[in-house]
């Protein structure tokens, strides 16, 4: 027997003991009964009945198929399994769900599922960032379920868009960079810099859109000296080159005849995705300037469909209005205000503040990409503001904490008040536009918000202050802190078990997804817009094919739908919005030569007189437009049917010189069959 005494056992030096952060107490049993039914709660709510959402996004959905059935496509995000083109966007987001569709099969559970588990991975990392900064396992666990009930959190986190892969690795960059402030760590910055690159390789520029708010924190607050701050930046910097480099260094020494065409450049090439379509083109409104779907012919125009989203032009307000508000802006002026009280309570402190700092990687992060969607020039949708959740709900809870800090001074309480107010108030007007839907909630929000910031403010009257009992001073904030989210809480749950599908889903309540005008045209454009409602002959039609490709049909949202509906390659002409320049008319006309392709498909649908303008009527023999291919037999008249084709170069060959099949709003052409 061995008998181990306190001379003989093994000394334990100082740094490998590692002793417990005094700023960061062991977690108590309570603490980690809280954490633990927190992440629970939040995998319940995002995993329960998530199949309600099909195939999401169909043109995503379509790349993860892809991905589940072809290791190349799997690589390189391509939208068919035969890898013609990709999709418009780099590939983190189709690896994982791909990857999941080849370990248990693509279905909506194996493609979505994961999406969820991110949510409760970006909970568990807002968590851990809040106490970091503040010492508080009580504001973090206020942390990740204020992000967990964010509206555009539950809607995108069940769904197949790249957002959700992007954001939690930002928010695992944020996470990394709050580590590495309390002891400038370079192995946390360097990890932070790795999140990065691969969030770039998610969707590219935004991706990096944290990049500024990160690096300036780590500058003002990292405890070591310049020199050295710099050199670790230098070195985070390197990493993320490193992560998201490897795979555009892929892309050029990759043979371009051996690899899918990158979609939405004009040289397949990565960075000219990253710079141009991706990139500045999109910000300065320069891109899908292709031919749209709904561009009619000369002497036709849609008749006024009435509504309107809001929301989406440029300005300073555009994050407040529109489908935009009701998305993100439920806790936006109080997470601003929440910045300012962290900056001017803490001005004297010392310049490694941990929780300034934190407040400045929350703080910027807000206002840089704020600033950046609010300037915004291209057509942005709503979601895309998820890239600042995380840094609206870390802003709100670390001036929170604050004022819960110093609650037992009257400008604690009184900056308690102002964060409520900013919340309950704005969530208020915001449940007022849409004033059908449970009207009784928003005034219920505004008493109380009103009722506990006036108690708030009456004890943090000299008078008052010091008799005021701290319970009561408690129960205020508790009260207004909860209706102050109570609008954001109450969108969010109404938005998870709601289907969403297409290119631009909403949150809350239910909406009509088309308009009336277009009822006419449901299947066909469903079908353009990548929906699965395909006509049942078709779908037996491409099934039966034994080409590389089933068919070919204009721009990608088709093309994917085709794809979901017959589980067989479809080659999308133009990529996205029809402006890529695959396949030249010379190239298809070699795919046809070689039996690569059995069908090529033109929509076609007949427009109602009702749609013709009073004063436009084409003449005869007039051109049509860019978006309009008449067919040969209305050469010389009014067009009796509308092409909506994109690449009409290629459609006036096929129709050249093959016969066409009119099935369900298609023409169908057999490409196998002779050519006249």
């Amino acid at each position: 027997m061995t008998v181990t005494t306190a001379d003989t056992a093994v000394p334990v030096s100082p740094e490998s003991a590692r002793p417990p952060d005094p700023d960061l107490p062991p977690p108590r049993r309570r603490d980690r009964i809280a954490l633990a039914l927190l992440l629970v709660a939040t995998a319940a709510a995002y995993l329960w009945n998530i199949t309600v959402n099909a195939m999401g996004n169909g043109f995503y959905a379509a790349a993860a198929w892809s991905g589940a059935r072809d290791w190349k496509a799997l690589l390189f995000g391509s939208l068919d399994p035969g890898n013609f083109i990709t999709v418009d966007k780099p590939p983190v987001s189709q690896w994982v769900m791909g990857l999941s569709g080849q370990l248990f099969g693509f279905s909506s559970a194996s493609m979505l599922i994961p999406q969820a588990l991110m949510a409760v991975a970006a909970v568990a990392l807002m968590y851990g960032a809040i106490v970091r900064a503040t010492g508080s396992r009580g504001a973090g666990l206020l942390a990740g379920l204020l992000l967990a009930l964010t509206p555009v959190v539950a809607l995108m986190f069940r769904f197949n868009n790249p957002d959700a892969v992007m954001v939690l690795l930002m928010t695992a960059a944020a996470y990394c960079t709050v580590r590495a402030l309390r002891h400038a760590s370079p192995r946390w910055l360097v990890l932070a810099g790795v999140a990065l690159g691969f969030a770039f390789l998610a969707k590219m520029l935004e991706g990096l859109m944290v990049l500024p708010a990160l690096g300036a924190a780590y500058l003002v607050a990292a405890p070591a000296g310049f020199g050295k701050r710099i050199v670790h930046l230098l070195a985070a910097a390197v990493a993320l080159l490193v992560s998201a480099g490897w795979y555009v260094l892929l892309t050029i020494l990759w043979p371009a005849d051996s690899r899918p065409y990158l979609a939405g450049s004009k040289d397949n090439t990565f960075m000219d995705l990253v710079l141009g379509y991706n990139g500045f083109a999109r910000y300065l409104g320069h891109n899908h300037t292709g031919r749209k779907p709904f561009e009619l012919p000369a002497g036709y125009e849609l008749p006024h469909m009435g509504g309107g989203s809001g929301g989406f032009g440029s300005g300073p307000d555009r994050l407040f209005t529109g489908e935009i508000g009701f998305e993100i802006s439920w806790l936006l002026p109080a997470a601003v205000l929440g910045f300012v009280v962290v900056l001017v309570t803490r001005w004297t402190s010392p310049r490694t503040d941990i929780v300034r700092g934190a407040a400045l990687v929350f703080g910027l992060w807000l206002l840089i990409d704020g600033v950046a969607f609010s300037a915004m020039q291209g057509g942005m949708h709503a979601y895309y503001t998820l890239a600042i959740a995380p840094a609206v709900v870390g802003s709100f809870v670390l001036g929170l904490a604050e004022v819960w800090r110093c609650r037992d001074r009257a400008w604690g309480r009184a900056g308690a008040a102002g964060l409520v107010l900013a919340g309950g108030v704005w969530g208020f007007v915001l449940l007022d536009r849409n004033p059908d839907w449970q009207s009784w909630l928003r005034w219920s929000i505004l008493a109380v918000t009103v009722a506990a910031a006036a108690a708030l403010l009456l004890t943090a009257l000299p008078a008052v202050s010091r008799r005021a009992p701290a319970r009561a001073v408690a129960v205020a904030v508790g009260a207004g802190v909860l209706a102050a989210t109570a609008g954001s809480s109450a969108y969010a749950v109404t938005t998870l078990p709601r289907s969403h599908t297409g290119g631009s889903p909403v949150v809350g309540p239910s909406r009509p997804e088309l308009p009336q005008a277009l009822n006419p045209f449901r299947r066909q454009i469903g079908m353009l817009m990548g929906g699965t409602d395909t006509d049942p002959r078709l779908v037996e039609m491409l099934r039966a094919t034994q080409t590389t490709w089933s068919a070919a049909i204009d721009r990608s949202g088709p093309a994917a739908g085709l794809e979901l509906a017959s589980r067989t390659p479809v080659i999308a002409i133009g990529g996205f919005t029809s402006e890529d320049p695959v396949p030249t008319v010379a190239g298809f006309q070699e795919l046809v030569r070689d039996h690569r392709i059995t069908y090529y498909l033109a929509p076609e649908m007949k427009l109602p007189d009702s749609w013709r303008t009073r004063d436009q009527h084409r003449s005869p023999g007039a051109t049509p437009t860019p978006a309009t291919a008449p067919s040969p037999s209305a050469a010389g008249k009014e067009p009796q049917m509308w092409h909506p084709v994109g690449n009409t170069d290629i459609y006036a060959w096929v129709a050249a010189h093959y016969t066409p099949q009119h099935l369900s709003g298609l023409e169908v052409y057999d490409l196998t069959a002779p050519p006249h």
